[in-house]
């Protein structure tokens, strides 16, 4: 009989943990798209959004080789979550709310071609809250030094002892994942209304050059819009928002998250080379 060694033991803790986590990660087939995905609650599957294709049916491949539909519940580009729904028995994965420290061990148990997959990372950093790209809330940044193929995108990130602490996804040059205070938040939402609540404006904007700053010329305007309502025009540059210099369009396009529908912002514009002043309540994007 062999002796075991820190090696082997560490080999058959990481295979135990893999075997354990396993049979709640699904695959997601949708046009031509593969990726992963995991039960959140029964019936229920997170996956990555950037890896579900934006039409045509959706197939669920299940740990013991059969298939399922699904339908989509709801998505969020900004936060790269989407919600399936589909008829299964398979036991929901616990998430646990914790951020790995820097330089920990871990596991991304995924799929690949359809079976299970897994692979050894260390957490490459891991830090505050930030904000994505396209204006989503992330928790924490938590960057894996591991490659994945675009099928294992989805799959769960388990720490060393483990606790899932979120969900891998492809970003620029680097793994990052998606915390599990994130996608509770916004699968919750996404069960419940089958979309994440935006901040709306209702401008159509253009960045502009001033001599003392940038501005936002607006090119357009909803009329039954908040920034309707409130008396801003066609031609107006916005140069401030609650006395904040503005920085740029897409700036101010972030600061449109959930958490700005029903605020009030004080908008300082300039009409006709004249400054003038608007009070605005954000409204809620309407649905596309």
């Amino acid at each position: 009989m062999t002796d075991s060694t820190p090696l082997t033991s560490l080999s058959s803790a990481l295979a135990d943990m893999v075997s354990r986590t396993a049979p709640s990660v699904v695959a997601v087939h949708s046009h031509r798209s593969r990726a992963t995905g995991f039960v959140w609650k029964p019936g229920l599957i997170v996956t990555a959004d950037e890896a579900l294709a934006d039409e045509g049916d959706v197939e669920i491949g299940l740990p013991d080789g059969s298939t399922a539909a699904a339908t989509i519940a709801g998505r969020d580009h900004t936060t790269d979550i989407a919600l399936l729904r589909a008829d299964t028995a398979i036991a929901p994965v616990k998430l646990a709310t914790i951020v790995p420290p820097l330089g920990a061990l871990s596991v991304v148990v995924a799929t690949n071609r359809d079976t299970p997959s897994a692979a050894l990372a260390m957490v490459s950093q891991s830090g505050k809250s930030w904000r994505s790209l396209r204006g989503g809330d992330i928790d924490a940044r938590i960057e894996l030094d591991v490659r994945l193929r675009s099928s294992q995108q989805g799959g769960l990130a388990l720490d060393a002892s483990g606790e899932t602490f979120g969900m891998a996804v492809l970003g620029p040059r680097r793994v990052l994942v998606i915390p599990t205070a994130t996608i509770e938040r916004v699968a919750a939402q996404l069960e419940a209304r089958g979309r994440i609540a935006r901040g709306y404006l209702g401008l159509g904007l253009q960045p502009v050059r001033l001599d003392d700053g940038v501005g936002a010329m607006v090119m357009n305007v909803d009329k039954a819009g908040p920034s309707a309502a409130a008396g801003i025009r066609q031609g107006d540059v916005i140069v401030a928002v609650n006395d904040q210099k503005l920085s740029g369009v897409r700036a101010l396009s972030r600061t449109l998250g959930p958490a700005s529908v029903g605020a009030v912002v004080d908008i300082a514009a300039r009409r006709g080379g004249e400054p003038v002043s608007f009070k605005v309540t954000i409204g809620e994007r309407p649905a596309a």
